[in-house]
C-alpha cells in the first residue's frame, strides 16, 4: 500500500499571534514556523503502518513557498520516504490544495491520502472533504483511532455526542485528529539521512491544476481583550448578575 500525506508550514504553536498594522493578515516575518502538529500526527500514523508492514512507501506533499522544503525534510527526518513540494509564491486556499492532493494521489496511485483535519493558522477544516468529493473516495474524519484489515479501513472518529465507527473501502481519505498518537521526534541519524532522500520539485502547472483564491480576505483584526473578572462573596450574587447582567439564565 502506498500512503499519501499531507504537511503544512505553519506558524509555531507556541508563538502569540500578531496581526500586521495593516490589518490584511497576520505577522509571518522573523516568527518560528513549524510542521502544522496535525500533519505531524498524520506522518507518524502512516510511519506506524508502515513499521507494522502494512504500507510499502509514505510520500510526503506541502505546498507553498520554498520554504516548505525545511518541513518536508523534518518529515523525512521522522521516517517518510519521499517527498513531493508544490512550488508557489500565491495565496492557497482549502479548494486550491485538494485540487493538488487530488492530482498527486492519481499521479502517484496511492491508497490512502492522510491529512491533518485542520491547519492552525486558518482552521478551515476543508481540504480533506473537499479532496475526497474531487477524487470520489470514502473519507473519514476526525480520525482517533485507525485499524487496517484486507482492502479495508475501520476508523473510530469523534462526533460531539462521543465517537463514531465507519468502515471505509480503500483507496480513501482520512483526516485525523490529536488523540490518534503521539508523534516521535527526528533523531540526529535520521535527520542527516533526511538529506539524502528524494525531495521532488513540482509546479501547479505540471499538476495542471487552478490554484486562483476563490476567497478575499477583507480585514484581519485581532480579537478585543478581556474584560478584568472580579470576585462575588456569594452564590446568591452570582446567580443575580448571570440572570440580570449577563442574561444567560
Amino acid at each position: 500500500m502506498k500512503i499519501l500525506v499531507g504537511v503544512k508550514r505553519v506558524i509555531d504553536y507556541e508563538v502569540k499571534i500578531r496581526v500586521k498594522t495593516d490589518e490584511t493578515g497576520v505577522e509571518t516575518s522573523n516568527v518560528k514556523m513549524s510542521m502544522n502538529p496535525f500533519d505531524e500526527i498524520a506522518v507518524e500514523e502512516a510511519i506506524r503502518l508502515k513499521e507494522a508492514g502494512g504500507a510499502d512507501e509514505i510520500i510526503v506533499v506541502s505546498m507553498g513557498e520554498a520554504k516548505c522544503q525545511e518541513t518536508l525534510r523534518t518529515a523525512l527526518a521522522m521516517g517518510a520516504d519521499r517527498a513531493i513540494h508544490v512550488t508557489t509564491d500565491a495565496e492557497l486556499q482549502p479548494l486550491a490544495v485538494a485540487k493538488g492532493f487530488a492530482a498527486l494521489a492519481k499521479r502517484e496511485d496511492v491508497n490512502l491520502v492522510l491529512l491533518g483535519k485542520q491547519a492552525i493558522d486558518d482552521d478551515n477544516n476543508q481540504s480533506a472533504q473537499m479532496l475526497a468529493g474531487l477524487l470520489h473516495w470514502p473519507q473519514g474524519t476526525f480520525a482517533s483511532k485507525l485499524e487496517f484489515g484486507e482492502g479495508k479501513l475501520t476508523i473510530i472518529r469523534e462526533v460531539d455526542g462521543g465517537s463514531e465507527t465507519l468502515e471505509l473501502d480503500l483507496p480513501a481519505v482520512v483526516s485525523v485528529d490529536l488523540r490518534l498518537n503521539e508523534p516521535r521526534y527526528p533523531t540526529l541519524p535520521n535527520i542527516m539521512r533526511a538529506k539524502k532522500k528524494s525531495l521532488e520539485a513540482l509546479s501547479p502547472e505540471d499538476l495542471s491544476i487552478d490554484i486562483a483564491p476563490r476567497l478575499k480576505v477583507i480585514k484581519v483584526t485581532a480579537p478585543p481583550k478581556r474584560k478584568a473578572g472580579i470576585k462575588l462573596e456569594t452564590a446568591a450574587e452570582l446567580v443575580d448578575r448571570l440572570h440580570n447582567e449577563a442574561k444567560v439564565i
